[in-house]
């Protein structure tokens, strides 16, 4: 294909849809360990039950089911909620239909919640607000045995073929199985879209200050933020533009639409069989006559020549922290899981930036704590991900500045006119504290507190 349609192909699919009438809403994906607290593996027999039960009690429909014949998804068709599970049967997922006021959210979260927690304690497992499973070292970590999962577990499982690559791969392939996230998404209106994704993408190191929660106990408890490395350093990174952060500012549409149609495809779907190969660059891939790739079968992997075809582009997936979505939306994907009492802190800060995210520029333009001094916003970014500050940043001016950041969320959230910025006080609590819920779990491990105690201290709604 020549390359001023596969642009199209590109603009059709992730630029147009945000030319359409905006709303207010937002949608918001909650990821949860499940935690069995006499340290041994957790039974997916009992999840599967509670599954089944959850299902009856909230009246949902069951969406997807295994090679197994066990439920991994169910949604509510009244409301767009689902209950899934998200790589594994270790990691459930709450996701919310399209909403305008988050406390009717978290109103919802709270019954799901409260319901799923009578059920798993009853095996002495508990849902918790960890963006890193602390048990995973019991657990099967093992993908939900269906096409898309045993799929997704194989490439990235596959790097050690990657030899020929100048690149660092993690030693956690299956980490899929135990991180938890949560997410947003909002819609974004196409004359706005450069200058939100250059101001998120500045707030990220600030974002990860004060929202790190993703630790590897016992290994690397120097970093507060492990999630940004799981993607980075797997098969998914193999092209940077796949995940991440933007490597600078966009200054039209057309900046980004060039970013986005150098992004790579890694798998695609026919008939039956989910299929990976190595990443290829969407525009290669188009141009290219067959692709080899492999494909599950009875259990063993096996090759298949794939034909590409346009069509093709709805199985691109890219894992950056600001995603552009083919539904119009810009989905927030770089924040671990927070503390359950806090979880709607995530979606609040999002909503109310966005709301004010001209005064945000005006206030990265200016800076002299973070930004102007010879460091991009990803490498400040990364730079955070420790526990240990860099030299070069003073503390008092830094969380100055985070506060700062935070009243102009807080007033985007009270033009809204809702009361949303009440789920800002606990972000507002760790600037005061200078802490986030990463610090906070190391400091009390540090102080003699049992494991299982912390647990249930971060399960707590």
């Amino acid at each position: 294909m020549e390359t001023n349609e596969i642009r199209q192909l590109f603009f059709d699919r992730y630029i147009k849809p945000t030319q359409r009438e905006r709303s207010c809403c937002m949608g918001i994906e909650i990821e949860m360990p499940i935690v069995n607290l006499n340290k041994e593996a957790v039974d997916f027999d009992n999840v599967h039950s509670i599954t089944k039960k959850f299902i009856e009690h909230f009246n949902f429909d069951v969406a997807g089911i295994d090679d197994e014949g066990n439920i991994y998804s169910a949604s509510n068709k009244e409301n767009g909620d689902i209950l899934s599970y998200d790589c594994s049967y270790n990691n459930l997922e709450l996701s919310f239909g399209k909403e305008c006021n988050l406390f009717t959210v978290w109103e919802r979260f709270q019954d799901y919640y409260k319901y799923l927690q009578s059920e798993f304690k009853v095996y002495n497992y508990t849902l918790t607000g960890m963006g890193v499973n602390p048990y995973r070292i019991y657990n099967h970590n093992v993908p939900i045995p269906n096409g898309r999962y045993r799929m997704l577990f194989h490439h990235l499982q596959s790097y050690k073929k990657y030899f020929n690559i100048p690149m660092y791969f993690h030693k956690y392939p299956e980490y899929g199985t135990f991180s938890s996230a949560s997410q947003v998404q909002l819609d974004i209106a196409y004359d706005e879209l450069p200058v939100i994704l250059n101001v998120f993408s500045k707030l990220e190191p600030l974002k990860a200050l004060i929202f790190s929660n993703s630790v590897i106990l016992d290994e690397h408890e120097d970093i507060v933020c492990y999630r940004d490395f799981f993607w980075e350093n797997s098969t998914h990174g193999i092209n940077p533009h796949n995940i991440g952060m933007y490597s600078s500012d966009f200054e039209s549409v057309e900046d980004i639409l060039t970013y986005i149609s150098t992004t790579s495809i890694y798998c695609v779907e026919r008939g039956d069989k989910y299929i990976n190969f190595e990443p290829i660059r969407f525009a290669d891939y188009l141009n290219t006559d067959e692709i080899i790739g492999e494909y599950y079968d009875n259990g063993e992997y096996k090759n298949i020549t794939v034909k590409p075809e346009p069509d093709d582009i709805k199985y691109l997936r890219t894992f950056k922290f600001e995603d552009m979505t083919f539904r119009g939306t810009v989905e927030f994907r770089s924040v671990c899981c927070q503390p359950i009492k806090d979880n709607m802190s995530v979606a609040a800060f999002h909503i109310g930036a966005q709301k004010r995210f001209r005064e945000l520029n005006d206030l990265f333009e200016s800076d002299t704590v973070l930004y102007n001094n010879g460091y991009t916003a990803a490498e400040l970014r990364k730079m955070f991900l420790y526990a240990k500050l860099p030299e070069f940043v003073d503390p008092d001016k830094l969380y100055q500045l985070t506060k700062e950041v935070l009243d102009i969320v807080s007033d985007g959230l009270k033009e809204r006119g809702l009361g949303e910025e009440e789920f800002l006080k606990p972000l507002y609590e760790r600037v005061n504290n200078r802490t986030n819920p990463a610090k906070d779990m190391i400091n009390l491990r540090n102080n003699g507190i049992d494991l299982n105690d912390i647990i249930l201290k971060y399960a707590e709604i």
